[in-house]
């Protein structure tokens, strides 16, 4: 999640000279050996002494032993820098930090698998962007230590239209989206929610229509916004657009627009971000009294979007 963001990937061993020079002279010392052979089988050349030809047939020995001796090296460096890797801590590994800088411990992510012979969202052959995997298991998990939102912590994993439509406190906007749901033929509403130690509350929804054109279509027509949400949260009558969500975490098949809700604000202050991917329309908000961090919010947002990409 991690949101990774290493070195050129060139490793300069230590040591790597002595051996180059160890090479060479094994490779001449081979082709001395192959010489005096040579020679020493000529008319009228003087034959090469025992101890000489003795101490020659103990050179390929003594460089294979060389080899033996710098590999071991290798090996002891390679161990150690691994066990040192190992043994930092998960806030010294670049994109691994949760404590420092604000990020929430969230479980490992893994994608649903898919149905026998259905292609990826975006895969080339799948000309609907659908989702074919259970949305349910697309909906981001609670990061650890957090509290289940009863409303949303249903056994089967949908929650009814009205749950949605409940976030608006608008009547006009509950009415008008209803209508909207049912024209273009809104198929159903995963959902998840929680609420972590200090307080902040999340709630994600994701909502699958039959195509992505049609949720394209409602995502431009009902929720996108060039400078503020286009329609009003419970909590937050007014909002502006998050200029400080990192560029780098959007995703080539997924759009995320994300809102804040400036101050002065009431009781909490209220997050939020629609995505688009494919045939699926995201709603990912977080609140908390006394102000919404951002980090976390930018953090959740930007798995969400990874699971549904």
């Amino acid at each position: 999640m991690s949101e990774q963001k290493a070195g050129e990937g060139v490793i300069e061993e230590p040591g790597a000279e002595g051996v180059t020079e160890r090479v060479s002279e094994g490779v001449s010392e081979e082709r001395e050996q192959a010489g005096g052979a040579v020679v020493g089988a000529g008319a009228g050349q003087e034959p090469v002494p025992p101890a000489a030809r003795a101490a020659r047939a103990s050179r390929p020995l003594r460089g294979a032993l060389r080899w033996a001796a710098a590999l071991a090296v290798f090996a002891v460096f390679g161990a150690s820098t691994a066990y040192g890797i190992t043994r930092l801590e998960r806030t010294d590994v670049p994109g691994l930090a949760t404590v420092p800088d604000g990020r929430w411990d969230y479980p490992q992510l893994v994608r649903p698998p898919l149905p026998e012979g259905r292609p990826a969202p975006f895969a080339s052959s799948n000309k609907a962007t659908a989702h074919y995997a259970d949305l349910r298991e697309l909906v981001l998990p609670a990061p650890r230590g957090a509290t289940a939102d009863k409303k949303l912590a249903v056994s089967h994993g949908w929650v009814r239209t009205g749950t949605f439509l409940d976030e608006y406190p608008l009547k006009d906007d509950r009415e008008l989206l209803g209508g909207v749901f049912r024209d273009r033929g809104l198929r159903h509403i995963a959902a998840r929610g929680w609420t972590t130690p200090d307080g902040t509350r999340t709630r994600i929804y994701l909502l699958q229509f039959d195509t992505g054109l049609v949720a394209g279509e409602v995502q431009q027509e009902e929720f996108a916004g060039y400078d503020h949400a286009p329609r009003t949260l419970r909590g937050a009558p007014s909002t502006e657009l998050d200029g400080q969500f990192p560029d780098s975490w959007q995703l080539p098949d997924v759009t995320h627009y994300a809102y804040d809700e400036p101050r002065p604000y009431g009781a909490e202050q209220v997050r939020q971000a629609y995505l688009l991917a494919g045939d699926v329309i995201g709603l990912v908000v977080q609140s908390r009294k006394g102000g919404a961090r951002a980090v976390p919010f930018q953090q959740t947002v930007a798995l969400q979007a990874e699971l549904l990409g």
